[in-house]
């Protein structure tokens, strides 16, 4: 099982969570941040680190030998996380998963294969491992899951164009997927792109 721990939501709401998936060398310790930020007391957040040591951060798969098992590693053990989730109290159709650059890769993957409908994706910064795979791959609930995926025009790291490309193939395969682009290098821009991400997040909860 994947090292995880909850924070509660602020006005003791009980059933909607986010699940935090934290990029490269990164942890759950990078992402700590985030509740308070988004500013949704009614959220319940579950951060998560990623189960290969890096540098004294964590990773969810090698980037420099076979990311393709890495990533069907990381993606089973998700799996097995959200299916655990009712077990916590909280039901998959009542959570969004999160990710940022290599947490974002596996948002996608989840999202695309996941059995269940999620209440929504977020993805932030990151890329398709083999994107022909992953649409042959779709679940039955793949086209009905709901994404938000942002990048930034100035990402050195996951250059923007091929990034824009693969978000249109997975749009033309059924995918809904929001985008938005934002004048920014390989991180998260600020109040202007959480602003795009809480009001994703307010429309998934619409009676909250």
């Amino acid at each position: 099982m994947l090292d995880t721990e909850l924070v509660p939501a602020r006005n003791g709401s009980a059933g909607r969570l986010m699940v935090v998936l934290h990029g490269l060398g990164d942890s759950m310790e990078g992402y700590r941040w985030l509740p308070q930020m988004l500013r949704l007391p009614w959220l319940n957040f579950l951060l998560v680190n990623a189960p290969d040591d890096y540098f004294g951060g964590y990773s969810w798969y090698d980037i420099y030998g076979d990311a393709g098992a890495g990533i069907d590693r990381s993606r089973r053990l998700l799996f097995e996380l959200f299916d655990d989730l009712p077990q916590r109290g909280f039901a998959p159709e009542q959570t969004v998963l999160f990710g940022f650059s290599q947490g974002c890769l596996l948002t996608l993957e989840v999202g695309a294969r996941y059995p269940r409908r999620l209440a929504g994706l977020v993805g932030v910064s990151g890329y398709v491992h083999q994107l022909d795979e992953l649409v042959r791959g779709f679940s039955p609930v793949a086209r009905d899951q709901q994404f938000l995926l942002t990048h930034g025009t100035q990402d050195p790291l996951i250059p923007l164009g091929p990034v824009r490309q693969q978000v249109q193939q997975l749009q033309a395969a059924g995918l809904n997927i929001e985008w938005h682009e934002f004048v920014k290098v390989h991180t998260i821009a600020d109040e202007e792109e959480l602003t795009v991400i809480r009001q994703f997040v307010e429309r998934r909860f619409p009676s909250s």
